[in-house]
């Protein structure tokens, strides 16, 4: 340290003693000094704990507060799910009435579909039937007396062995050689044989309904000329098989004796449509064009029949006709017997027999009301 330089002496209060009064007052003093700023930090700690109880009251209030505020929330949002299903299953139950609704007028549309289908087939049905021409002859009668269907009946009937059928022109004398039942046939030279007299019963259709269609590989032809069948036939498969006419392979060709019509019937079922909706078709017969009619052909389906047993009034059975000669002297000699009066008989309109080891068919149609015709 340089001699030049200047100090100075730091003397401290000397400090009282304790035991003095002085030095007792000194700690009074600074005990109340320290009393009063642990008052003041109390106070200030109190005020700090009262805003931290007011901050802590706020918060449980604003706590409570969004509590309830949530649980009002999802209660609202629980309500609103709640409506939301409840609309749901209101859509969906009209959802599911509007698909019944749906389905009752799919089902209704498909009805009246088909049901005009079936009026457009039997359309197709009417005009299908070949024309046939009429000449009105002056006759008339009330509404009440027409008929809308006629149907005529074609009875196959199988006899047996050893027995015959005779037809009388009238009635009451088939009646009255059934009534005899039992007849002896002279037969000449003190020979004679008994037979004995039935009714011939058939079964007759009293109810018959049939539903009819188009057939879709089959046309029927009308409006032919007169001329040799199997000639005709053979034009008219030619005619139809060519491609060029609409046609197509045939696989059948049949003629209807009794209408004087021709059945084709081809391999694929798409041809006789196509040649239908040509109503007349320009076909060389005889050497001459001829305008031929070509219509649906109609299959018939019965869907009802209903039956009953008639007895012919006019036809009689005769059973028990042994063969002791020959076939149509035996036949003679009974037709013979039958015509007289004085055994019973009278007019005989049809008489066939058949003997012993044959196999014959009669076969019975419609002539009139209550009338059979062997």
């Amino acid at each position: 340290m340089s001699s030049d330089e200047d100090f100075s002496l730091v003397v401290e209060n000397p400090q009282p003693l304790e035991d003095t009064l002085e030095g007792i007052q000194t700690l009074i003093s600074n005990y109340k000094k320290k009393y009063d700023q642990l008052v003041e930090e109390q106070k200030e700690l109190a005020v700090a704990r009262d805003d931290q109880q007011e901050m802590i009251q706020k918060f449980k209030e604003r706590s409570l507060k969004l509590s309830q505020d949530l649980d009002g929330e999802q209660n609202s949002n629980k309500q609103k799910i709640e409506n939301e299903k409840a609309k749901l299953d209101s859509l969906k139950g009209e959802e599911f009435e509007l698909m019944q609704e749906i389905e009752r007028v799919e089902a209704a549309l498909k009805k009246e579909e088909d049901a005009n289908n079936h009026l457009k087939q039997q359309t197709d049905v009417f005009t299908a039937v070949p024309e046939k021409k009429v000449v009105f002859l002056g006759q008339t009668v009330k509404a009440a007396q027409t008929q809308t269907f006629e149907m005529k009946s074609r009875i196959v009937y199988p006899m047996e062995e050893g027995t015959a059928l005779i037809t009388f022109e009238d009635e009451v004398v088939a009646k009255k050689v059934l009534e005899m039942k039992k007849h002896r046939v002279d037969l000449g030279g003190e020979c004679s044989i008994t037979v004995e007299a039935r009714p011939v019963q058939l079964m007759m259709p009293k109810l018959v309904e049939i539903d009819s269609e188009i057939c879709p590989q089959r046309i029927l032809i009308s409006d032919l000329p007169k001329m040799d069948t199997e000639v005709m036939m053979n034009k008219l498969e030619i005619y139809f098989s060519k491609g060029k006419h609409r046609g197509g392979e045939v696989e059948e060709c049949e003629m209807l004796p009794d209408s004087g019509t021709v059945v084709l019937t081809f391999v694929e079922k798409n041809i006789a449509r196509g040649l239908t909706e040509t109503e007349y078709h320009e076909v060389k017969l005889k050497n001459k064009i001829h305008k031929v009619r070509v219509t649906p052909f109609l299959n018939g389906k019965i869907t009802n029949l209903k039956t009953k047993m008639s007895v012919c009034p006019r036809t009689v059975l005769l059973t028990g006709i042994h063969p002791v000669m020959e076939h149509e002297t035996l036949q003679d000699l009974l037709e013979i017997h039958f015509q007289k009066s004085s055994n019973g008989g009278g007019e005989i309109e049809a008489f066939l027999y058949n003997p012993l080891g044959q196999q014959t068919s009669a076969l019975f149609e419609s002539v009139s009301k209550n009338k059979e015709e062997k």
